[in-house]
């Protein structure tokens, strides 16, 4: 089967706890090392800003949301699993009832859910183009439509240039809350 028909999905790994940026960047390493490019793109701990008390004084650390996960987005084939399931740190899929069997991937909402709280959009900006048409989805420019005009890859969001009372205003939005207009 050729690798654009079948379908990117997400799936998470358990992981020694305190292993998951370890595992991360063992990953990644091994993606490049082994030409898995095309089979495995994103890695990613869950994890989110919390403040804590330290001598008094308010420090923001990155707490692990789920210890002991990693979120992998991937085409699932048998050397893409075997690359994986091999990681140094990677103790199994979730999802996987063993014996070489391939594990169940998360939901979309599931993905979307956990990425969200982390700032991450699941779409890229190479999803977009400027000068395309798209939908607004969400917020007070809701159900309208504009034309894009600026990507911001490092925040997630796009300028979009929409007519309100007759007159050209810029909205910003994120990735996640536009769909493109064929």
């Amino acid at each position: 089967m050729d690798v654009l028909e079948q379908e990117k999905l997400w799936y998470v790994l358990h992981t020694y706890s305190g292993y998951e940026n370890k595992v991360k960047a063992n990953l990644e390493s091994r993606i490049q090392s082994m030409g898995m490019e095309d089979y495995i793109f994103r890695v990613v701990v869950p994890e989110e800003e919390v403040v804590e008390m330290k001598n008094g004084k308010e420090k923001v650390v990155m707490d692990k949301t789920f210890p002991g996960y990693v979120l992998l987005e991937m085409i699932m084939s048998d050397q893409a699993w075997y690359v994986v399931r091999n990681t140094p740190g990677v103790t199994g899929f979730i999802g996987s009832h063993g014996a070489g069997s391939k594990p169940t991937p998360l939901l979309p909402e599931e993905v979307e859910t956990v990425l969200h709280r982390m700032g991450i959009s699941l779409r890229q900006h190479n999803d977009f183009k400027v000068g395309e048409i798209v939908m607004i989805l969400d917020g007070a420019f809701n159900g309208m439509t504009g034309k894009i005009e600026e990507i911001d890859s490092e925040k997630l969001k796009l300028k979009v240039m929409v007519e309100m009372f007759g007159r050209q205003t810029i909205a910003e939005v994120d990735f996640d809350h536009v769909d493109k207009v064929s």
